[in-house]
């Protein structure tokens, strides 16, 4: 780089810094000096901050924008008033869910930074087993997308669609290989940013010990454990969790098997806490996240705009096909159920007021939801390859069991089909049946011959069996006492533990 560039390229930072810390309030700006503070110790001095290496992850949501931009903030900051500042890394872990919004807010808050050319910052997408340079337009591997749709059809068929299997645990539990792989690329790093706070990391830790001891590991106090020593114990459980949910049944990758064997050893990164430095409401930052970073909310993502696994949109059309196909009652009522428990959880997340009004805007009338219902439809095959048909063969669960609901799902959804009962009984039990029933049946629920014929073994999960570790991921908060579904969403269970550092 020409000492003319190099000048040149201060500058700009110079005037990054000056925006980023306008948008700041006193309060802010106070917790950015404890930031800056809390580094240069944990690099051991000023004089060291220059091999210091710190990594962040991005899920593109309002939250994690904020942290970027303060860890920015805290970088520009150190390099305006000594030789060096500490290196950044920041992560993205794509999957199905991830819509072209999330996306394009990752991209604004990056081009606002100017992160893309700064020598001092990695970009980084975890892809399924692939880590590579952030690029704008990625397009998604086709082996993270068919392991994302084979996740949702077997957890949702060995569950009747419960909400919390079909599209978050898979999902959440693949998020220690994520971190695992962030942290150890290339040169690694020292840390890794954590947002939560103190309590959260106790309770979600006790959680996971809770079940790695269930499944007969052996695991020390939560305040002993290394942050190698939780991704390796997540890691275990979510191989069990896979070995349960496919059973015989052939796994997309077989990388889901495969141990991430990140090392619990003094390399391992440490855990740099700074929740009590970002506690702030989401108003207060408002024009940090909207004037500067480019912050949109998805409209898909039902004003969240957060990369979660299961897409809010989404789940209000789960909720409203299992009203009408599985309760006889009308669409637009099990959508209204969905609102009202969305909505509380919207407030508990401290939402804008003006963005829940806007949230429920979209459902007031009639045409409103069939709108809302044609988009999630559109949006569940683009995500997951999954049309309205599957996804209602999907809440049915018509195959476990020995095919036990098959006939009721026949007469509600496919009456036609019932003369071919027999026939079909004869493919999902291995026998020779017509080409055409066997055509029928991969049409109508997107799974292959082999994994219905796995289903037709099966039985649907019991979440009252303690054997079972899919029951055991679903299962009460060890703390709190309560059960775990969608109203207490997956970044309130052991993800948040992990998605929050």
């Amino acid at each position: 780089m020409s000492s003319i560039h190099e000048q040149a390229m201060k500058y700009v930072y110079q005037q990054v810094l000056q925006r980023l810390l306008s948008y700041f309030n006193r309060a802010e700006r106070t917790a950015l000096q404890l930031l800056i503070q809390r580094l240069i110790v944990a690099a051991g001095g000023i004089e060291q901050i220059g091999n210091y290496r710190v990594l962040v992850t991005f899920s593109g949501g309002k939250d994690s924008a904020y942290t970027v931009a303060l860890l920015r903030a805290a970088q520009l900051s150190i390099a305006g008033r000594s030789p060096a500042t500490f290196k950044l890394r920041i992560a993205n872990m794509r999957h199905a869910a991830m819509t072209s919004a999330v996306m394009g807010n990752i991209q604004r808050c990056y081009s606002a930074l100017f992160l893309h050319d700064d020598p001092r910052v990695q970009l980084l997408v975890v892809d399924h087993q692939y880590v590579q340079a952030f690029e704008p337009d990625l397009p998604f591997t086709r082996a993270a997308r068919e392991q994302n749709r084979s996740d949702v059809l077997l957890g949702g068929h060995l569950t009747a669609g419960d909400a919390r299997t079909t599209f978050y645990n898979a999902c959440y539990l693949s998020m220690a290989r994520f971190l695992g792989r962030a942290a150890s690329w290339a040169e690694g790093v020292n840390a890794v940013v954590c947002g939560q706070s103190l309590k959260a990391r106790r309770q979600y830790a006790t959680w996971i010990m809770r079940l790695a001891r269930s499944n007969g590991q052996s695991v020390s106090h939560w305040h002993k454990l290394g942050l190698g020593h939780v991704l390796n114990t997540i890691d275990s459980i979510g191989r069990v969790y896979y070995r349960e949910l496919y059973g015989e049944a052939p796994t997309p990758s077989d990388l889901v098997l495969r141990p991430l064997g990140y090392p619990d050893t003094l390399k391992t990164p440490t855990l740099l806490p700074i929740a009590d430095l970002t506690a702030f409401r989401v108003e207060e930052h408002w024009g940090l996240l909207t004037g500067f970073l480019g912050f949109h909310f998805d409209d898909l993502a039902f004003g969240f705009s957060e990369s979660d696994c299961a897409n809010p949109l989404l789940m209000a059309h789960m909720r409203g096909l299992r009203a009408q196909f599985i309760q006889g009652r009308d669409y637009a009522e099990g959508v209204t159920e969905f609102l009202d428990q969305a909505v509380a959880m919207m407030h508990r997340k401290q939402m804008p007021k003006r963005l829940i009004e806007q949230a429920i805007a979209a459902y007031d009338r009639a045409e409103k939801v069939q709108e809302r219902r044609e988009r999630a439809a559109d949006y569940a095959q683009e995500a997951f390859g999954l049309n309205e048909t599957q996804l209602v063969c999907l809440l049915f669960a018509p195959f476990v069991d020995a095919g036990a609901q098959l006939a009721p799902f026949l007469r509600c959804c496919h009456p036609g089909m019932l003369v071919a009962l027999a026939d079909l009984h004869k493919a999902l039990s291995g026998q020779s049946a017509p080409d055409q029933v066997v055509q029928w049946l991969l049409d109508v629920s997107g799974l292959s011959l082999a994994g219905l014929q796995n289903l037709y073994t099966r039985s649907r999960v019991d979440f009252s069996d303690d054997s079972s570790i899919i029951a055991r991921v679903r299962a009460s908060d060890p703390d709190k006492g309560r059960v775990i579904t969608f109203d207490q969403p997956a970044e309130e269970a052991v993800a948040e533990w992990v998605t929050g550092c």
